[in-house]
């Protein structure tokens, strides 16, 4: 095998690497003797790039620091930040501890703008110097190292263009640190490829990535030692894994077309599909349906979900979805677990221009969550599962289910279809049965204070907690779409995990030319004050909202008519409003969707000789 010149960078990650320390010395052995394994004619030349002294230079401020810490850690009680920021350390500066080079350093990064700024700056330079006139290039980083590369090279593709890039370790899918890069991962398409070796162990805040493009690699490098060694970098580059994909392959042959025909034409065909892949249909319509009639608790059981589900089953397969991409849960399978099992099952593979549906029959309810300081600030709006107990771990909450739509292809049809309500309810005295379930008194009480003026108990003014409260100041009714009247709900769909303070946002989606953490269409069967009833149909029951939504689907297929979703929610509200339902469904989303036509496979559109 021909010998080939490989120039290997390597950027460490969180802890301190004292320059001339040689911490990168069993990186470079690691390394090499991987990528001699596959080809002994390789000749390896290393550099690394040290930045620990632009983070000892940098002012901490604080406020800022501790806020960005927070939403990392999920707790600051529980890393004891109190102490940090107390007034004897806040007086000494003293930072140096383990959290001030750990997940302190991920925190100071993800809010100072002026140090990733000099970052990035120092990167460039770096790499100006070390690759100048290189064919065959690798960027190795770990850790807090994939923040600073990944950073870096979003904003300048031309640094990685033709490059082999490996992160390990890597933080760059936290969602507290995805709100610094406006919500979405985007790809790196003038990269020869993209090696992310993922530690399901591996606890330091790392997480697994979701990017959609053809040269990138998630590798499983799992490893399970005692301690924060499941971080440990070396173990990761020679993991089996690491040396099946990564190196071999640059050993093998690391350059890479795009990189030999320039960096602008490789802009332009990384924007442009391939005339074979604009041809390739996308994949066959796939849905998920769920219904919960039989709760444990047998005041809080329904009568309609099943029924509900088998409809909107009949209705998609009329419309042409295959009953094999169709998948079912009811009752006591109805597990959190389970139903984000098979959502991860319903959004694997979702691309442009094709369709997924989630459809949920059953209650609603609003958990109480704590921020970082242990205080009330705000409810989850979620989906009560058969094994629900007021927490989060077994319900289905938003911050669950971004992880598997946020980062969807902008062109994918994903919707979700709730026939439940946005909190809890409680049964009329009419019979109608509600699909929203109240709180018990402990639950409720975290949402209560105490007014000595009245001797009441009144509301607390809860307020979300990040920043994204801001980001829709120009309009009340958009707010009331994402956080609710009163500005303090995560609800469903949203994405607000994924949020930070407006400017911030709109600078990071801008720089990074994007447009932010992928939202589905979103169709709740009412209002957030209102409640979702029931219905007999005869002796049948269904959800009042579902068998509307139905009847109007069916009935826009045999009229030939092809409405938006806006239209179709609009026909539903007033059939509600006609059969004396005090249910208005709501309708949230992409504007550009829900304005849009409602894809085929909802059953709008031409007729197949069908009706139910």
């Amino acid at each position: 095998m021909p010998q080939r010149r490989i120039q290997i960078l390597c950027v460490h990650g969180v802890g301190r690497h004292i320059p001339g320390s040689g911490w990168d010395h069993d990186w470079r052995w690691t390394i090499e003797d991987a990528i001699h394994a596959w080809n002994p004619e390789a000749a390896c030349e290393f550099e690394a790039f040290e930045y620990d002294p632009l983070f000892e230079a940098a002012k901490l401020n604080p406020i800022t620091y501790a806020a960005a810490l927070a939403k990392l850690t999920g707790s600051l009680a529980w890393h004891g930040i109190g102490d940090l920021f107390g007034a004897r350390g806040a007086a000494r500066g003293d930072f140096s501890g383990h959290l001030r080079w750990s997940a302190g350093m991920i925190a100071q990064w993800s809010s100072d703008d002026t140090l990733r700024d000099k970052l990035r700056k120092a990167l460039t330079k770096k790499m100006s110097g070390f690759f100048a006139g290189a064919s065959e290039k690798i960027i190795v980083a770990h850790s807090l190292g994939s923040l600073v590369t990944y950073d870096t090279f979003r904003r300048d593709q031309s640094l990685v263009a033709g490059a082999r890039y490996v992160t390990l370790g890597s933080q760059i899918g936290n969602p507290a640190v995805r709100s610094t890069f406006g919500g979405m991962i985007a790809p790196l398409p003038t990269a020869s490829s993209w090696h992310h070796l993922f530690n399901r162990h591996d606890d330091v805040l790392t997480a697994r990535l979701d990017v959609r493009d053809g040269n990138f690699t998630q590798v499983d490098a799992s490893f399970n030692v005692d301690g924060i060694a499941d971080h440990d970098a070396v173990m990761y580059l020679g993991h089996v894994g690491t040396r099946d994909t990564a190196w071999r392959e640059a050993a093998m042959g690391l350059s890479g077309a795009r990189a030999l025909a320039g960096f602008s034409r490789t802009l332009r065909e990384a924007a442009r599909p391939t005339r074979a892949a604009a041809k390739r249909p996308p994949a066959p319509p796939r849905a998920l349906l769920v219904g919960i009639n039989e709760y444990p608790d047998p005041a809080s059981r329904l009568e309609g979900c099943v029924n509900d589900v088998f409809r909107v089953s009949e209705v998609l397969q009329e419309s042409g979805v295959n009953a094999e991409h169709i998948r079912v849960v009811l009752n006591d399978r109805a597990t959190s677990g389970a139903v984000l099992d098979r959502l991860r099952w319903l959004l694997d593979g979702a691309e442009d221009g094709g369709t997924r549906i989630f459809y949920y029959s059953g209650h609603g309810a609003q958990i109480p969550a704590y921020d970082a300081d242990e205080t009330i600030d705000s409810k989850d709006e979620c989906l009560v599962t058969h094994d629900f107990d007021w927490t989060r771990e077994h319900a289905v909450t938003d911050n669950q289910f971004c992880e598997l739509y946020s980062q969807l292809p902008y062109g994918a049809n994903f919707v979700t279809i709730l026939d439940c309500c946005h909190s809890g309810g409680m049964a009329r005295d009419s019979g109608l049965r509600v699909r929203g379930l109240a709180p018990p008194d402990d639950i409720r009480h975290r949402a209560l204070r105490w007014e000595p003026s009245m001797s009441m108990w009144v509301p607390r003014e809860l307020r979300l907690a990040v920043g994204s409260r801001s980001l829709f100041k120009a309009k009340e009714d958009r707010i009331a779409e994402f956080l609710g009247s009163k500005k303090d709900v995560r609800k469903l769909g949203r994405a607000t995990s994924l949020w930070t303070e407006q400017r911030q946002f709109n600078k990071a989606t801008k720089d990074l030319d994007h447009h932010g953490p992928y939202m589905p269409v979103i169709i709740q069967a009412c209002q957030e004050d209102e409640f979702a009833y029931e219905y007999r149909h005869g002796v049948t029951s269904f959800g009042a909202f579902t068998y509307c939504f139905t009847q109007m689907l069916r009935d826009s297929r045999v009229a030939r008519r092809k409405p938006t979703f806006a239209d179709l929610i609009r026909d539903v509200s007033k059939r509600l409003g006609d059969l004396g339902y005090d249910q208005t469904p709501a309708l949230a989303g992409p504007k550009i969707k829900t304005n849009g036509g409602v894809p085929p496979s909802f059953g709008a559109g031409k007729p197949n000789g069908r009706r139910g």
